[in-house]
C-alpha cells in the first residue's frame, strides 16, 4: 500500500487507548503481505513476524514497536439537558479541545461539539483564565431522555479531524502520535524485502502506550528480543519552543541518546545513517523517555533498546503535523540497521 494513503487511513480511524480494534484491522490488512506470520495477543498488540536468513543454532531477534492507540475522551456523566461531562484518556490539554467537533461512539455514532460559554457572557476574570476539563461539556443537541438512550457512562469520543495535505511533503491529522510510527514499520518491512537480513524481525503495533506503555511491556515479555527499537514521534521546531528542545522538520529522524538507550544501539544506528548518507538528528534524553522504549528496556532481565523519532509539530492536538520524507527516511534507516545485525553484534551488547 502507498505509504501516505496508509497513514491517512489509520490516522482517521478510531483507536483510543484500550479500544484499538478498528485501527488494528487496517494495520493487519496492510502488513500481512510483507511478513511470514501475524499474531495478536490478549491485550490487542499485533505482532508481524518476518523470518531472517541467518543460519546456525539461532538467529538474532529484533523487536520494532510503535503504538497504534491515541488519546481521546470518555463520558463520565449525562447531565440535565443532555449535556455530557467527560474526562481525558491520555494526555489531553483542555486548551486545545474548546470549540472542537467530536464523534461520540455510543449505541450509534453521534456528532457533537465541545462548547464553552461565549465571551459576551463571560466575566473579565474568567476570560483571562484557561479552561479546565471539568468545566467543559460535549453537546450532542439531544434531549436528556434521548441522550440517556443513546449514550452511557464510559462511551468514548474523538476529536473529528480529516487528514490534510499542506505545502510540499507535509501532512497533518489527529493521531499522528503514533500512527506515523506504525507507518514507519510498514516502510521498514517494505524496504527489507529488497535486503538480506540474518535477524528475525518482530514488528509490533502496540496498544495502551498513552496510558502507561502497557502493550509494549507485554509484547516484549512474550517475544524476548535481543534488541528492541521503539519508533515514536518527537517535538519539531515551532514558535515558542527552544531550539535544543526540538528537531527540525524535514531533516531526518531523531536518534535518541541517554540512559533509556543502550549506547551501542544508538552508536550503530548513527553509523548506519552515516554509511548510507541518510540525514538524521541527535536527541538527548536524560531520563526515561515517554515512549515504548521505556517499557522495552526494563522487561525481563533487560533488553538493549534504541529509539528513532519522527519530528512532529503540535503533539497531542488534532492537527499534528509532520514531513513524509522524515517518515520514509526513518523506515529506510531501520531496515539498513536490521540488515547489519548478526549474532556477533548481539553478543557484543552485553559489555558496554
Amino acid at each position: 500500500m502507498e505509504l501516505k494513503r496508509f497513514l491517512k487511513d489509520i490516522c482517521e480511524a478510531p483507536g483510543v487507548s484500550g479500544y484499538e480494534e478498528y485501527v488494528a484491522k487496517i494495520v493487519r490488512a496492510a502488513f500481512c503481505s510483507h511478513v511470514d506470520e501475524v499474531r495478536q495477543d490478549r491485550m490487542g498488540n499485533v505482532a508481524f513476524f518476518k523470518k531472517g536468513s541467518g543460519s546456525g543454532e539461532r538467529r538474532p531477534r529484533i523487536l520494532l514497536a510503535a503504538h497504534m492507540d491515541e488519546i481521546g475522551l470518555m463520558v463520565t456523566k449525562i447531565e440535565e439537558g443532555g449535556f455530557l461531562r467527560f474526562s481525558a484518556v491520555g494526555g489531553i490539554d483542555p486548551r486545545t479541545i474548546v470549540g472542537q467537533e467530536v464523534i461520540l461512539f455510543g449505541r450509534e455514532k453521534l456528532p457533537g461539539v465541545i462548547g464553552v460559554k461565549p465571551p459576551h457572557l463571560t466575566s473579565a476574570d474568567e476570560l483571562g483564565k484557561g479552561h479546565k476539563m471539568e468545566d467543559l461539556h460535549i453537546d450532542i443537541a439531544l434531549t436528556e431522555e434521548r441522550a440517556r438512550k443513546l449514550v452511557a457512562v464510559g462511551d468514548l469520543a474523538l476529536i473529528r479531524r480529516e487528514f490534510i495535505q499542506l505545502a510540499g511533503n507535509t501532512v497533518a491529522a489527529k493521531a499522528m502520535d503514533d500512527r506515523a510510527g506504525v507507518a514507519v514499520l510498514l516502510a521498514c518491512l517494505q524496504e527489507l524485502e529488497r535486503l538480506r537480513h540474518a535477524a528475525d524481525v518482530y514488528a509490533v503495533a502496540t496498544v495502551q502506550e498513552e496510558v502507561g506503555v502497557r502493550g509494549a511491556a507485554m509484547a516484549t515479555y512474550g517475544i524476548v528480543p535481543d534488541i528492541g527499537i521503539a519508533v515514536d514521534v518527537t517535538h519539531a521546531e515551532m514558535p515558542g519552543v527552544l531550539e535544543h528542545e526540538a528537531c527540525k522538520l524535514g531533516k531526518g529522524p531523531g536518534i535518541t541518546v541517554g540512559p533509556n538507550i543502550h549506547p551501542k544501539i544508538s552508536e550503530e544506528i548513527i553509523r548506519v545513517a552515516k554509511e548510507y548518507r541518510l540525514p538524521y538528528q541527535l536527541e538527548a534524553f536524560p531520563g526515561p523517555t515517554g515512549t515504548d522504549a521505556r517499557a522495552i528496556q526494563v522487561t525481563r532481565g533487560g533488553i538493549p533498546t534504541g529509539l528513532i523519532s519522527i519530528p512532529l509539530r503540535y503533539m497531542h492536538t488534532s492537527v499534528e503535523l509532520l514531513d513524509m520524507d522524515d517518515l520514509k527516511l526513518s523506515g529506510r534507516l531501520l531496515a539498513y540497521f536490521i540488515a547489519g545485525v548478526d549474532l556477533s553484534f548481539v553478543e557484543g551488547l552485553s559489555c558496554c
